[in-house]
């Protein structure tokens, strides 16, 4: 099992460091919708559009992208595995 979830976190980090260099950048099939129709003509800037992972890179730098999505696995699998250690069943300390 526990090859699994380092295989697993292994597999993860590789499709977000190396696979999001080659994400396309233009606009999605939402996104196209939302300026057609003229939603967008609403939005307002998200509170965290200055944080450090804003736009999907460190500090706003599109090089960073892999970096940004490899921390941001972590990050994740960090919470994940805090959240089921600290939840899972123990046995009755009687």
């Amino acid at each position: 099992m526990k090859k699994f979830f380092l295989g697993f976190a292994l597999v993860s980090l590789l499709i977000a460091g190396v696979l999001s260099y080659f994400a396309s950048g233009d606009p999605d099939g939402l996104d196209k919708t939302v300026e057609d129709t003229g939603i967008a003509a609403h939005a307002q800037e998200h509170p965290f559009a200055g944080s450090t992972f804003a736009d999907y890179a460190l500090g706003g730098d599109s090089k960073f992208t892999g970096l940004a999505g490899a921390l941001g696995v972590i990050v994740v699998l960090a919470v994940s595995f805090s959240l089921f250690w600290f939840l899972r069943k123990r046995p009755d300390a009687r």
